[in-house]
């Protein structure tokens, strides 16, 4: 009995070294699945769902649920500081409103020139050196 297994293992082993060599070898293709790298354009519509199925974060153009008591809050608080700061322009400038000259406010100067097209306001930080224009043309 050992010498038939012994036998059938040879002739296995035998068989397998006179096909191995008769094997040939064949070319792999890339082909290319997205369409935007040369692939099939009916793969679009699956690869895109599949991404957005992957997506797990948030829309942030997504309508939040808001509380109204905290929307009420910031209106409040909006209106306030609106109202002070009118009242701070009213006293500061008069009740014609922003008129010509050089204005110093804390590490700011503000110089306010009229033209022939609009206001000119610049705003300059002392302590930075920066400068913003701000131009309001007339209507």
């Amino acid at each position: 009995m050992k010498s038939f297994t012994a036998f059938c293992f040879l002739l296995v082993i035998g068989i397998l070294t006179v096909t191995s060599t008769e094997t040939q070898a064949q070319q792999l293709v890339y082909t290319p699945i997205n369409p935007s790298f040369g692939g099939s354009p009916l793969n679009g519509n699956w690869l895109l769902s599949y991404a957005q199925l992957q997506d797990n974060t948030k829309d942030p153009s997504a309508q939040q649920q808001t509380d109204p008591l905290a929307d009420f809050e910031n209106n409040l608080n909006r209106s306030i500081l609106n109202q002070i700061s009118r009242q701070i322009t009213q006293q500061l400038f008069g009740e014609t409103g922003l008129s010509e000259g050089q204005f110093e406010f804390g590490d700011f100067s503000i110089n306010i020139d009229q033209t022939l097209d609009g206001l000119n306001i610049v705003i300059f930080d002392i302590i930075t050196g920066n400068e913003t224009t701000i131009f309001i043309p007339y209507p």
